[in-house]
């Protein structure tokens, strides 16, 4: 598989330098999805983003979500034709869109599809994440038929959780990319 067609989907503003998706990034030569507008997220920008992205790929491709990236995987596959573009998804520490203090900023990207995903795809989750409780987690990957991955107390899963380029993640992924 061609590095980039692995595509790296951000979160909420976007993920910074010290972040595992940059560094992987940077490291591997894979793709970031570059939204319009990493600050004030809208679901239908972000969904047609990803589209566009995906129709350029010459080979399907392998999404690497994390936060808000995760809820626009679903939100995207719920309603693509396009979804034999995907062969596979690792989804990092999703965001839970439908708390009121998040719904209230992002009023764009609730409900939360919760479909199964069309392709193989593996949930990471932290106990203590601070944007989404652990059980929500849990049902979003029952939901999306998703492998489900306790990754123990970990924060929201981001360069704050000390997890540098996060070698056991790139293991999870490097399994999701043979073919």
């Amino acid at each position: 598989m061609k590095a980039k067609n692995v595509l790296i989907l951000p979160g909420w503003e976007n993920s910074g330098a010290k972040h595992w998706q940059s560094l992987w990034e940077e490291r591997h030569g894979y793709t970031r999805v570059e939204q319009h507008d990493w600050m004030r997220p809208l679901r239908g920008d972000w969904v047609a983003r990803l589209e566009e992205v995906l129709l350029t790929c010459d080979e399907p491709a392998v999404l690497v979500a994390h936060s808000l990236g995760c809820i626009l995987t679903a939100a995207w596959a719920a309603h693509s034709r396009n979804t034999h573009r995907v062969k596979a998804a690792l989804l990092v520490a999703p965001g839970d869109v439908e708390r009121p203090e998040i719904r209230e900023q992002i009023p764009s990207w609730s409900p939360i599809e919760l479909r199964a995903l069309p392709f193989p795809a593996v949930l990471v989750a932290s106990r203590n994440d601070p944007y989404c409780e652990f059980e929500r987690a849990r049902l979003f990957g029952h939901a999306w038929n998703a492998q489900f991955m306790d990754h123990g107390e970990a924060g929201h899963i981001n360069a704050d959780s000390g997890l540098a380029s996060w070698p056991e993640g790139h293991v999870l992924l490097q399994d999701l990319m043979k073919d």
